[in-house]
């Protein structure tokens, strides 16, 4: 019922797809700039050197192999691709002044990267916000720029959090899927195979993680007006339906990950235009859905249904 509602929602704010792609064009490309400047007055020197195109070319030779099902490439992969790691670990340790200023210029681009765009996600949320609870519609500027001292807010303690969460992540599958194949008794196909379902499980499972602490915090803010503090602090500790809550989330991520692979690989990436901004939606329709539930609230789905309240699967027609 959450997944139809979710949808539901989503498509009824179809609009908003084309207005966050427009924003996170700008975006992307102011940022993407930036960054590309960074590194390249950085890490010139690194990037075009022998030991990183050998490691581009290991990394392309893998998957090569490994959608060709080559598995004696795939035993002698590691052990290459090992020997170029330690080479190119010699060239940034005799470049670690470059090296860490181009990290901390990429990381505060990411950073600030994530903040506009989280402007532009907490507008969308309010605009969702007056659909559900009213079925009006708020144009997305009016959202936006009403609310941008609260999402300024927010988003100043949500994006260092997600940072350090999404590095954390990082650290795990890195070590599921270099680390944990080792001390496993084979070392071949089936081997690589476990690593990398390994690592999207956990990566979906984290993801869902942080989607379930975070469920309530943004729609606390939005439909209650709650302050910063108080809509975290409501979020972190809400314990009802939390299991509910992660496992829909987690069926949430395995889907838009389907979804993006399926859509993006048959159109030749095209479609990700649609389907990624589209994620950001109905997740944050999935958000919205739950704190609705979670305080027993009704809400329109189109202009002829109701549902929500007690039962959430009750339908008011209107």
């Amino acid at each position: 019922m959450r997944f139809r509602n979710a949808f539901h929602i989503t498509i009824d704010n179809f609009q908003n797809v084309f207005k966050l792609l427009l924003y996170y064009f700008v975006t992307g490309l102011l940022f993407g700039s930036l960054i590309y400047v960074i590194l390249k007055l950085s890490l010139s020197s690194i990037l075009e050197s022998a030991e990183m195109t050998t490691v581009k070319e290991l990394i392309g030779e893998f998957f090569r192999a490994l959608t060709s099902g080559d598995t004696e490439r795939l035993h002698t992969f590691k052990e290459e691709f090992e020997a170029a790691v330690k080479e190119l670990v010699l060239l940034f340790g005799s470049n670690s002044g470059k090296i860490a200023g181009a990290i901390v210029g990429v990381c505060v681009m990411y950073i600030l990267m994530r903040f506009l765009n989280g402007l532009a996600l907490f507008a969308v949320g309010n605009t969702v916000n007056d659909r559900m609870s009213t079925y009006s519609r708020t144009s997305f500027s009016s959202a936006y720029f009403k609310n941008i001292g609260q999402a300024s807010l927010y988003q100043l303690i949500y994006v260092p959090l997600c940072f350090l969460f999404d590095a954390l992540m990082i650290l795990a599958c890195w070590f599921l899927f270099f680390y944990v194949p080792s001390l496993l008794p084979g070392q071949g196909f089936l081997t690589v195979l476990f690593a990398l379902a390994l690592t999207v499980t956990a990566i979906a499972c984290f993801d869902a993680l942080k989607m379930t602490l975070i469920s309530s915090w943004m729609p606390a803010m939005i439909s209650d007006r709650k302050s910063v503090g108080a809509g975290m602090k409501y979020s972190f500790t809400c314990k009802k339906d939390f299991g509910r809550r992660f496992a829909a989330f987690l069926v949430s991520v395995y889907l838009i990950m389907v979804v993006n692979l399926v859509f993006g690989l048959f159109t030749f990436g095209s479609a990700l235009l649609i389907t990624v901004p589209m994620s950001f939606i109905f997740l944050l329709s999935m958000q919205l859905v739950n704190y609705y539930n979670l305080n027993s609230r009704k809400f329109f789905i189109t202009y002829q249904k109701i549902v929500g309240g007690e039962n959430e699967s009750d339908y008011l027609t209107k």
